[in-house]
């Protein structure tokens, strides 16, 4: 049983409950990682005995009701769709040209249920962007010191009388977080354990009141697509 097998898994487990309702007909986001995964395989080329290399921007085209219904899940579908691809290609020995790029577009070229991905190797700088998930939204953390809370003067408002005016801190020096709990009444949980201070790895999940909070850092690239490089090295 493999990353892919229990990521699969996993993300089965959300279409048969939080987003049961969302896919009673229609695409469902594990054909979207069928997809993702057959274009790695099917562009994956072999630069040398140690290197192959395979695409890392996607564009999954779908049709109308379908890209309504996997757009409303929100970021968090990028994000599992994101870690497949990283899983395939660790588990395939896969390399990549610069950060992993997805992005979902309606296609009213395609009927419901039918997925279309493009694909192409685009290399560049890749910046490691730190973000909290809550509540269902998102923000990137663009602070030293991040504190989220039940107070306006709290730099996350978060909408929960389970939870202290200012509850929880998140500090980040660009390479590594933790948490710190600012002496909350209720306490606060860092993936399932009591916390008072820790590190933060990401995917770490933080949990105050009714609140949940994942902590993750997100891949971007400076794009530069390679074949427009190799057209500028022939024309000089």
């Amino acid at each position: 049983m493999g990353l892919l097998d229990n990521f699969e898994r996993g993300l089965e487990r959300a279409v048969n409950g939080v987003f049961a309702k969302t896919f009673k007909s229609g695409l469902a986001p594990i054909e979207i990682t069928s997809a993702l995964r057959r274009e790695l395989d099917t562009k994956a080329a072999v630069v040398s005995r140690e290197r192959i290399l395979v695409p890392n921007k996607f564009v999954v085209r779908l049709g109308r009701s379908d890209y309504q219904r996997m757009t409303a899940i929100g970021p968090m579908l990028i994000d599992e769709l994101t870690q497949l691809v990283q899983n395939h290609a660790t588990a395939q020995g896969y390399q990549f040209a610069g950060g992993i790029s997805i992005h979902l577009t309606e296609d009213p070229g395609l009927s419901e249920g039918m997925i279309r991905v493009d694909s192409q190797n685009v290399k560049g700088e890749v910046s490691w962007t730190p973000v909290l998930d809550v509540a269902g939204k998102r923000y990137p953390i663009v602070k030293s010191r991040t504190i989220v809370g039940r107070g306006h003067d709290a730099d996350i408002t978060v909408d929960d009388t389970g939870i202290s005016r200012k509850h929880v801190e998140v500090l980040w020096d660009g390479k590594r977080a933790q948490v710190n709990d600012l002496g909350s009444t209720n306490g606060s949980q860092l993936n399932g354990e009591p916390v008072s201070k820790a590190p933060l790895a990401p995917e770490s999940v933080i949990q105050i009141g009714r609140t949940r909070i994942v902590f993750r850092v997100l891949a971007q690239s400076s794009d530069v697509d390679l074949r427009d490089e190799r057209d500028r090295g022939t024309q000089k």
